[in-house]
């Protein structure tokens, strides 16, 4: 694994929305769903508007990897955790890039709730 360039960190981070797509196990990518995105320090975030259920997301923890288009950039990644302190930081970006919408829809991706929904996407090799 790499790290994300600034200028990708910039480009993921900025764009209003990310399309992520999980690998199927024989390697094919699944169709493209299209989720909102933080930038939160040096880490590029998502998480389910709709829990651990979201067939989504279920998917991208069960094949731990895919492939990202946000921003002009196009990317292979892997689905990892955050760790418990991050997840103020998370809030806050969310808060931050998308409370216009207003609290009912922000609010299914900030708190307690959004926690266990929450993935980190690291660029793979």
């Amino acid at each position: 694994m790499t790290d994300w360039t600034d200028s990708e960190l910039s480009s993921i981070g900025g764009a209003e929305e990310l399309q992520l797509s999980s690998r199927r196990g024989d390697g094919t990518l699944r169709p493209y769903v299209t989720i909102w995105v933080v930038r939160a320090g040096d880490d590029i975030i998502v998480r389910s508007a709709y829990g651990v259920d979201n067939p989504w997301y279920r998917r991208a923890v069960a094949s731990g990897s895919g492939r990202i288009r946000a921003g002009g950039v196009e990317q292979d990644v892997t689905f990892g955790r955050v760790e418990p302190d991050a997840h103020p930081g998370i809030d806050a970006a969310y808060h931050a890039k998308y409370d216009r919408y207003g609290p009912g829809i922000v609010n299914t991706v900030v708190g307690e709730k959004a926690v266990s929904s929450t993935l980190r996407l690291l660029p793979a090799d």
